[in-house]
């Protein structure tokens, strides 16, 4: 009979190790079979992380790798595994390494020549898009943009191109003003999905123009509150953006004359007056046939 993989000791390496964004219910039986097993644990936040074990009843010596001491912990960790522990790695909350202390620690183990194992679980990334019903499942995560609007702006520009879908963090202290930079430097027509609250009490996931996004943020103090997760859609194609100009059009011209329903459909689809005005009388005798 096979040894329990529970009773195996593990292989020492360093195991990085993903922990719930909210609900703790999302706590893989993996993770939790690494953690139970590992020798210690290396944590962004000793305090929130021995929180987490308490929580499962697990008891581990504890190692503070942050951000501004990250280089000189992970000789630490370094220095462990080679001595043959197994250590796992966790950041306060998600997958470590992704927009959280941990690639530096990561690349040290992996430069040692020593292992590292990834035991995957929850990520706010994922969790957004997979909420968010971007179609062409093509995307760029960029993490959190610049803190100061010039930098950000730039930033955004250097995006805007971009065929897929944009994916962000960021704080409920910015995300009023990364929104209006957004709506002012790229398409504002693209549709974004902001996700705040992830797996928590008050989740909210909303899919809406980006031109309306401040406005919404504005309809409620508490639209503002948590930590966010921003998925801009993929920019609108010109085949899609003149069908959709054409389906306005039609819509407004059954009760509107052309000049005003070309007029109004520019203001919303963002085309030629002219050019919609063109394609107003080429609808409008259709139209009086079926009548």
């Amino acid at each position: 009979m096979s040894e329990s993989p529970h009773h195996t000791p593990l292989l020492p390496a360093l195991y990085v190790v993903a922990t719930p964004i909210g609900n703790l219910g999302d706590i893989t039986l993996r993770a939790l079979d690494i953690l139970q097993r590992v020798d210690r644990v290396a944590a962004e936040d000793t305090r929130v992380s021995g929180q987490l074990l308490a929580h499962f009843n697990i008891s581990k010596p504890l190692i503070s790798v942050r951000e501004h001491n990250e280089r000189k912990a992970a000789d630490s960790v370094v220095a462990r595994i080679v001595a043959g522990d197994a250590v796992a790695y966790v950041s306060d909350a998600g997958t470590p390494a992704v927009s959280d202390p941990g690639a530096r620690l990561v690349a040290a183990v992996r430069a040692a020549g020593l292992r590292v194992v990834p035991i995957p679980g929850a990520s706010a990334v994922t969790a957004a898009l997979s909420a968010a019903g971007v179609e062409s499942g093509a995307w760029l995560f960029h993490g959190f943009l610049p803190p100061r609007s010039g930098a950000r702006r730039t930033a955004l520009q250097g995006l805007a191109t971009l065929p897929v879908a944009l994916v962000f963090y960021e704080a409920p202290h910015r995300i009023e003003e990364t929104l209006a930079d957004m709506a002012a430097v790229l398409d504002s027509r693209r549709a974004v999905t902001l996700a705040r609250e992830l797996t928590k009490r008050f989740e909210t996931i909303v899919t809406l123009p980006l031109s309306d996004a401040p406005a919404w943020l504005a309809a409620d103090p508490n639209n503002v509150r948590g930590e966010f997760v921003v998925v801009v859609h993929p920019p609108m194609t010109e085949a899609a953006i003149d069908t959709e100009a054409m389906r306005v059009l039609d819509i407004l011209q059954v009760a509107l004359p052309p000049p005003l329903a070309a007029k109004l459909a520019a203001q919303i689809t963002g085309r030629s007056k002219a050019e919609l005005y063109k394609m107003s009388l080429a609808l409008k005798p259709h139209q009086q046939d079926e009548a």
